[in-house]
């Protein structure tokens, strides 16, 4: 190849000979010391947990709940247990504004837990549901516990007398009804006109709506009561 004169129009081989030989090898790296050392192990920086005003950028966060006419007797007569769990235990500030008619949650910068403003909410508006102050703050001290609301026309299309009666047989005479299914399911639950509101855990929520649901549909409370010790004895077997 060395000999022949190249054309274009020849294929041209490379081979090994003509590979410039510009790598350097493993001797002559320990000859000029060009040893590759090995990688430091790099500490990682610990920081400390941020507050919740440096989340926000020392902004406090606010929210603000509606309060409903109906409510306004009962929020003023349980103030003090309204408020004493969110000032003394979340370290919340609160007021109620009477030009708005809304209760106003705000951060402060004793407020350690970012959670405690949403858990505060949720508290108020079980509040305004018409949950009483004893039972809603369970909402603050358990962590697995919902509101779930419907209304009864979501079940069934009932008018005038029929929605009367469906309700009627939910409350039973004096409450008993209602009462029998709470203690049954573990759950608090509240009737307000057409909607229903049931506090408790995910399980027993679901265990008082289908109670609740087989009631608006027609069945009477003795068949409703059996299927409940059946649901509580299984329960019972379980835990």
């Amino acid at each position: 190849m060395s000999n022949k004169k190249i054309d274009d129009t020849d294929e041209t081989m490379i081979d090994a000979e003509y590979i410039p030989n510009n790598l350097v090898s493993e001797e002559q790296i320990e000859e000029t010391g060009m040893l590759v050392e090995e990688e430091e192990t790099i500490i990682k920086p610990k920081f400390r947990p941020a507050t919740i005003n440096e989340l926000n950028n020392g902004i406090p966060q606010v929210r603000k709940i509606p309060v409903p006419p109906n409510r306004f007797k009962p929020l003023k007569k349980d103030w003090k247990k309204f408020y004493e769990p969110l000032v003394k235990h979340l370290n919340l500030q609160v007021r109620m504004n009477t030009r708005s008619n809304r209760v106003e949650l705000r951060t402060s910068k004793y407020t350690k837990d970012p959670g405690s403003l949403q858990k505060a909410a949720d508290f108020v508006k079980a509040f305004m549901m018409g949950f009483d102050v004893d039972d809603a703050i369970a909402i603050l001290r358990v962590d697995d516990l919902y509101i779930d609301s419907f209304d009864i026309k979501d079940v069934k299309n009932l008018e005038g007398d029929h929605l009367s009666r469906a309700i009627g047989r939910i409350a039973g005479k004096n409450g008993k009804v209602k009462f029998a299914i709470e203690n049954a399911s573990k759950t608090r639950i509240v009737l307000a006109d057409s909607s229903i509101h049931i506090l408790g855990s995910f399980q027993n929520i679901k265990i008082a709506r289908d109670s609740v649901v087989s009631l608006i549909l027609g069945s009477p409370p003795g068949k409703v009561h059996a299927n409940l010790k059946i649901i509580t004895a299984r329960m019972k077997q379980r835990f």
